[in-house]
């Protein structure tokens, strides 16, 4: 009912910066976007929150990128966006889009494929 599209991982120095992207493809009426979000996984970790949006605009973060990084959307395109500024070795993981779908009263979680980020020293 839902397909997330993610772009706009890669390669860069510490230090650089990255936009991620992710666009949700609705295929039954029924459902609506909520919340979007990224999330992150490292080798070896668990996956991990990097930042949310609701379809009013609230943010959260995780404090390990507070102020380096900012999610928004465009709630007419279903498209989340992932700026991450100053990046560091540590942010190296592969990033996955989230997003939270309502029907008749039900929330749906869907997942992106994911897209790799890796950020040299």
């Amino acid at each position: 009912q839902v397909q997330l599209v993610e772009s706009g991982g890669g390669l860069v120095q510490a230090g650089g910066s990255l936009r991620l992207s992710c666009t949700a493809s609705i295929s039954d009426s029924r459902f609506s976007i909520n919340a979007m979000g990224w999330y992150r996984q490292a080798p070896t970790k668990q996956r991990e929150l990097v930042a949310t949006i609701t379809s009013g605009g609230s943010t959260n973060y995780a404090d390990s990128v507070k102020g380096r990084f900012t999610i928004s959307r465009d709630n007419a395109k279903n498209t989340v966006y992932l700026q991450m500024n100053s990046l560091k070795p540590e942010d190296t993981a592969v990033y996955y889009c989230n997003a939270v779908a309502v029907a008749a009263l039900y929330k749906y979680d869907y997942w992106g494929q994911g897209t790799q980020v890796t950020v040299s020293s």
